[in-house]
Formats: C-alpha cells, sequence, structure tokens
C-alpha cells in the first residue's frame, strides 16, 4: 500500500497547518494510522495515531493539546491538524498504516509507510 502525505509547507511560530494521508489507489481499510517525524540530524519520533475507527488517538507529550488526529474513512483521509506550531516541530512527516485496527506508538508496528511531507516552522 502506498500511501501519499500532503499539507507540509513553511509557517510562522504560531502559527497552523493540516496534513492529509491518502492511501494511493485504494482505500484505508479497517488500519490504524500513525504520524511519525523526523527532523534534521534527529531519529524519527512518534507524533500521533489513531485506530480504525478513530475511537482511540494517542499523542506524543510533545505535540499535545496542540496538534489533532482525525479520520475521515467515507473519504479514506486521514488528518494531522498542527496548531500553535513551534520551531521544534520542523522536520518530514510521515503517515504510516497498519494491516490491523488498532493504534500503536511503536514504529516497528507499522507496516506501510508514506513519502513524507516537510514542515517548517520559522521563529
Amino acid at each position: 500500500v502506498q500511501l501519499q502525505a500532503s499539507g507540509g509547507g513553511k509557517v510562522q511560530a504560531g502559527g497552523s497547518l493540516r496534513l492529509s494521508c491518502v492511501p494511493s489507489g485504494r482505500t484505508f481499510g479497517r488500519n490504524g494510522v500513525g504520524w511519525f517525524r523526523q527532523a534534521p540530524g534527529k531519529e524519527r519520533e512518534f507524533v500521533a495515531a489513531i485506530s480504525w475507527s478513530g475511537g482511540t488517538t494517542y499523542y506524543a507529550d510533545s505535540v499535545k493539546g496542540r496538534f489533532v488526529m482525525s479520520r475521515d474513512n467515507a473519504k479514506s483521509t486521514v488528518y494531522l491538524q498542527m496548531n500553535s506550531l513551534k520551531p521544534e516541530d520542523t522536520a518530514v512527516y510521515y503517515c504510516a498504516s497498519r494491516i490491523v485496527p488498532g493504534a500503536k506508538v511503536d514504529a516497528n508496528e507499522y507496516d506501510y509507510w508514506g513519502q513524507g511531507t516537510l514542515v517548517t516552522v520559522s521563529s
């Protein structure tokens, strides 16, 4: 399954962006989906995850209260609404999906990955 992440860009600190993730050539099934990010020179880190039903979400402490992950299964799209952005949020953001419905924070639990979208937050 190919995943396409979009919506990245350049924004000033305090601004907002909304990322989207769609599967290419098919629809999301009963898949848990996660967002991860990797900043220059740093390891990839968990950002947020959502279960297939949308009933369960997890967030990294660094984004809790600022980011909201949601999904519209009718549109087969997963979103990451990012508010109050900080320069330390600058990274390439990746969406990933599992072959099972649950949400997980561990990147090793994900089976398919997108190509990433760059978010740059200036101070």
